[in-house]
């Protein structure tokens, strides 16, 4: 998987913060299917580079499209779009992992 060069741009006269105008921007772009499913992303320090703003500013964004259940953590590669089913599959997995505990527990 190789990183996604983004269109993004930052406007310091507008009234909405940094962080805001980033995270819709890239929440606009998972939307529009233009990232798409397991596309990386930029790192924070690269895209804040990119921006010309602090590395804060993009991290916030970035934690708040994870919060969404837009993005997930891969770890040290960086952060992807989630797909499209988002966080509903992460429980179902955890659900299942505890019924079968349940089960073997049982036996």
């Amino acid at each position: 998987m190789n990183t996604v060069r983004l269109n993004v741009r930052v406007n310091r006269k507008r009234p909405e913060s940094m962080t805001r105008q980033i995270r819709e921007q890239l929440n606009a772009l998972i939307d529009a299917g233009t990232l798409v499913a397991g596309s990386l992303l930029p790192s924070e320090r690269e895209l804040a580079n990119t921006l010309k703003v602090a590395r804060n500013v993009v991290r916030g964004a970035y934690e708040q499209l994870m919060d969404a259940g837009k993005l997930r953590s891969e770890g040290r590669k960086g952060r992807s779009v989630r797909s499209s089913s988002g966080k509903k599959s992460g429980k179902k997995k955890a659900a299942a992992k505890s019924t079968k505990t349940t089960k073997a527990r049982k036996k």
